[in-house]
């Protein structure tokens, strides 16, 4: 079998796994309790469940109540102990103030919205978004009567200033992108954002850890935890980060007032996965890179979209701004394949699961093109694309499944073409 780490450039992987070695030792350390004299205390906090809070008197309960913008137990619906513990990590990884814990990663996307826009204002939406926040902003946000346009991921400043509105008030970027993997030029959108007096928005699952968005101009993060952070397939779970007070009020109002927290066990379960969650990425990430270099190399692909390669949209916006690279990474194939060829393909494999969402130990397989809605036009439009989630499993295995796939297809259009 091909051991694709024989494939990678020992400065290339130095280069994709440096940011997750340099978080582990803060990733087991913060959000934990330490001993006292001579009480000892459990390595991992615990999961507290309530809902109703007891007071002591009326004026303790309305002093409570005025301590919402911190982490004050007021009542279950507005967060408890466990996840304030874990608002508070998320917030220092992010490089902000204040973090949200939500129900889920889209709860998480589509907060800000909620809370920053209202009738009558303009938004400006990455085209390579998350579909269910395409699909919020669609359905949801123009029935409220807020405006949306969304551009080209990779447009330049001054195509994008041209689509600025005297309503503009925010602009939301993806970076990279989950399904077509351009990563933006966030410090231009920054000072677009600053320009226009609007809120800079920014869904950075991909780059938790690895990209500070509030050094690059941006007012808002937003995390799906379920991803790297909570790692195990089996959480459902989202963050928002702020950096300042101005965003940070109407963002905790918005989700008290819309019902948006997260229980404990979801919380807790997630402050344990980012204690692993270095040490998982390190691995996995240089797996992925090993796959996307062999992917590379084989006559079926034209193209790999991973940000750590210069054949990705943005590449160089991840060279200066990223310190590592994640597991998640795209693959456009030749356009004298069909859809029905990779469907076939992707149906064949054993080791990749066949399954929304990434981020967890395993691998997984899903089409980004037939399905996708953009209104620009998308490099995964070159040819059939798929998205490959590389996990644990062994790097010669995962090579081993792909190439039996690959082979399979090229027989197969090979068949067709003498038939």
């Amino acid at each position: 079998m091909t051991d694709p780490m024989a494939l990678v450039p020992s400065d290339l992987l130095e280069r994709v796994t440096r940011g997750w070695r340099d978080m582990s030792t803060r990733l087991v350390q913060l959000g934990r309790d330490r001993p006292e004299g001579n009480r000892g205390v459990f390595v991992n906090p615990a999961a507290e469940r309530g809902s109703t809070v007891l007071f002591s008197s009326l004026e303790a309960m309305d002093r409570a109540g005025h301590g919402r913008y911190g982490p004050e137990l007021i009542y279950g619906a507005m967060g408890s102990p466990i996840q304030h513990r874990l608002e508070a990590v998320i917030a220092e990884i992010e490089g902000g103030a204040q973090a949200q814990v939500v129900p889920s990663g889209l709860a998480a996307c589509t907060l800000p919205l909620l809370a920053y826009l209202g009738a009558g204002d303009h938004c400006l939406l990455s085209d390579s978004v998350y579909g269910p926040t395409r699909r919020f902003a669609d359905r949801v946000l123009r029935r409220f009567g807020v405006e949306v346009t969304y551009f080209p991921p990779m447009a330049a400043e001054g195509d994008l200033q041209a689509l600025v509105q005297p309503n503009t008030r925010l602009i939301f970027a993806e970076s990279p992108g989950s399904h077509s993997f351009e990563v933006q030029d966030i410090p231009m959108l920054g000072r677009l954002a600053a320009r226009a007096g609007a809120r800079l928005v920014v869904d950075n699952t991909w780059g938790i850890g690895l990209f500070n968005p509030f050094a690059h101009g941006a007012h808002v993060s937003v995390q799906a935890l379920t991803k790297y952070a909570a790692g195990h397939s089996d959480t459902i779970i989202g963050a928002v980060t702020v950096a300042s007070d101005a965003d940070w009020r109407p963002l905790r109002d918005t989700a008290i007032q819309a019902g948006q927290t997260a229980g404990p066990d979801d919380c807790w379960l997630t402050l344990r996965g980012l204690r692993t969650m270095g040490a998982r990425q390190e691995r996995q990430a240089a797996t992925a890179l090993g796959v996307a270099l062999w992917l590379q190399s084989r006559p079926e692909v034209s193209r790999v979209l991973h940000p750590a390669l210069p054949s990705c949209p943005g590449h160089e916006y991840w060279a200066r701004d990223f310190s590592g690279a994640s597991s998640l990474f795209g693959v456009v194939f030749d356009p004298a394949f069909t859809q029905a060829d990779m469907t076939a393909m992707i149906d064949g494999l054993s080791y990749f699961g066949i399954g929304a969402s990434w981020g967890g130990y395993e691998s997984l397989v899903l089409p980004t093109s037939g399905g996708i809605s953009r209104s620009c036009p998308s490099v995964t439009a070159e040819g059939p694309a798929c998205r490959l989630h590389v996990g644990l499993e062994d790097g010669a295995a995962l090579v081993a499944d792909l190439a039996r796939g690959l082979d399979s297809m090229s027989a197969a259009r090979a068949v067709r073409g003498t038939g």
